[in-house]
């Protein structure tokens, strides 16, 4: 098959999107498939051989006026699109997806003259500009990684205000993806947790929903000889309030004094919640932050130097943070949240799982295994080899591809 693969943000850091979309590439080529990534930047890092089309973004939303115009070539900024999209950044609306697939349909003429691609899989975008794709004859099937209605729930939860409401409803593309969602060939998710909320807010019957896990690469991580520094560890977007990192820092008041908590978080602000939990819970000798963007191996590193991860997410469509530690040899305590159950072991054979927002469950299950070295070392062993028993991208690959060949094949049928 000749496959275009959207991502419209692919770099790893980015999130789960930027890993599914460097490794599932890697993967379907590996399987013989003509595999060409089209993405926005911040940009993946690809296997040598696969092809890369960029579609410029200028990156309005997180950027200043007199930032966008000293750059480079300023008037672009007066571009029709570009206005439109530094205006809309202006309103506090996320027009990045929107913006993606509309900029590839300008160019999908020339790329599909080019190329003859037989499917499109996009990584979430779920822009208008893919229904237009499938109306030039393309069948287009969308990974998505879990409705957006949940980030804005749990925005909603910690903020019930009139006004962060409208923000939040004028951020989040869903009217968008409620329509484009129903109507593309296929829809593949990471989770069963994910695909029943996919049916509760996109429409899409559940049998229409092929669900192929995610993969954790245990080449690279791994359990690696490192001095322990701290208990605990928790990897994550500490403003994601859907993370959870509020609950932990409650929860870790309420344990003895001796256990401590490293945050590994390239983008904390100086003025955001975990500073000021901090201070408001007496916790900063207790309490290390890495405060700045890491290398996979660096992450891998830091893992190392812990005992626990912790994973308190009121909702995680997969759960990397959770699948790459236990891929590192520990044992995750984590909340019930999406498909955290999924990952984990809902029988508890690689760590602790409690009800997501219960703070006390939370403080007696970190209290339970930072007091146990001895059994927290037996529950990360038996952690790696569920990771490498269950969650490999050579199966996600080969998943993806059987369903891939049948999209193909239905849309060729008369």
């Amino acid at each position: 098959m000749r496959i275009a693969l959207l991502t419209y943000r692919g770099n790893m850091f980015c999130g789960g999107q930027g890993i599914y979309a460097a490794y599932i590439a890697r993967e379907l080529t590996a399987l013989g498939h003509q595999v060409h990534v089209i993405a926005g930047p911040p940009l993946p890092e690809l296997e040598p051989g696969i092809p890369l089309h960029v579609i410029p973004n200028r990156n309005f939303f997180a950027r200043e006026l007199d930032e966008v115009l000293a750059e480079g070539r300023p008037f672009e900024a007066l571009w029709p699109s570009h206005l439109w999209e530094l205006g809309l950044t202006r309103l506090g609306v996320f027009p990045e997806m929107t913006a993606f697939g509309l900029r590839l349909l300008v160019r999908w003429r020339r790329l599909q003259r080019r190329y003859r691609f037989d499917v499109v899989l996009d990584n979430q975008s779920l822009s208008w500009g893919l229904l237009g794709l499938q109306a030039t004859g393309v069948p287009v099937a969308a990974m998505v990684h879990h409705p957006l209605h949940i980030d804005r729930e749990a925005d909603f939860a910690l903020d019930p205000r009139f006004r962060r409401k409208w923000k939040r409803t004028l951020y989040f593309p869903m009217f968008m993806q409620q329509r484009v969602v129903p109507r593309l060939a296929q829809i593949l998710t990471v989770s069963q947790a994910s695909a029943d909320e996919i049916t509760r807010y996109f429409g899409v019957p559940r049998k229409q929903i092929a669900v192929v896990y995610n993969g954790t690469d245990t080449h690279m991580f791994r359990p690696l000889q490192r001095e322990k520094e701290t208990d605990l560890i928790f990897v994550g977007r500490t403003e994601d309030r859907k993370k959870g990192i509020s609950n932990l820092l409650d929860a870790l008041a309420h344990t003895p004094s001796a256990i401590t908590l490293k945050i590994v978080d390239g983008r904390i602000p100086k003025d955001g919640l975990v500073p000021r939990k901090i201070r408001e819970l007496g916790l900063a000798r207790r309490i290390k932050l890495v405060e700045r963007m890491l290398s996979v191996e660096e992450l891998v590193a830091e893992y190392s130097t812990a005992r626990i991860a912790v994973v308190p997410s009121y909702f995680e469509g997969f759960g990397f943070p959770a699948s790459e530690a236990m891929a590192c040899g520990l044992p995750v305590v984590a909340s019930d949240g999406g498909a955290l159950p999924e990952v984990v072991g809902s029988a508890g054979e690689a760590g602790r799982l409690v009800r997501a927002r219960d703070v006390d469950a939370l403080a007696r299950a970190l209290e339970e295994l930072a007091l146990q070295p001895e059994l927290a070392a037996e529950l990360g062993r038996a952690a790696r080899r569920r990771i490498q028993r269950v969650f490999t991208w050579r199966e996600a690959g080969r998943r993806t591809a059987e369903l891939l060949e049948e999209v193909v094949r239905a849309h060729r049928r008369p």
